[in-house]
């Protein structure tokens, strides 16, 4: 999976927005604020990894147990899909 090219990550007022342009702009009609974590998330896609891959790179970034990256990494996977923002 990596990030579409379509959304950018900016940071507007101290927060991290997720934005869609060009094609992306026409499905998906909002932005999406993301947390230190997303960004972090987010910046790994840039590139196409698979969930193990993302996972290991969480928990070598942050303090955390692998199942909790997981769930954290497949539930922002999930919301990432929903608006279209991923590329499988």
């Amino acid at each position: 999976m990596q990030a579409s090219k379509d959304y950018l990550v900016r940071s507007i007022a101290g927060e991290l927005i997720l934005i869609p342009s060009g094609a992306a702009a026409q499905k998906f009609n909002g932005l999406v604020t993301v947390n230190a974590l997303g960004a972090f998330i987010w910046d790994v896609l840039q590139q196409s990894v698979t969930l193990d891959e993302l996972v290991e790179r969480i928990t070598a970034e942050y303090e955390v147990e692998e199942a909790t990256a997981r769930a954290d990494a497949e539930e922002f996977i999930s919301e990432l899909r929903q608006i279209g923002a991923l590329e499988d």
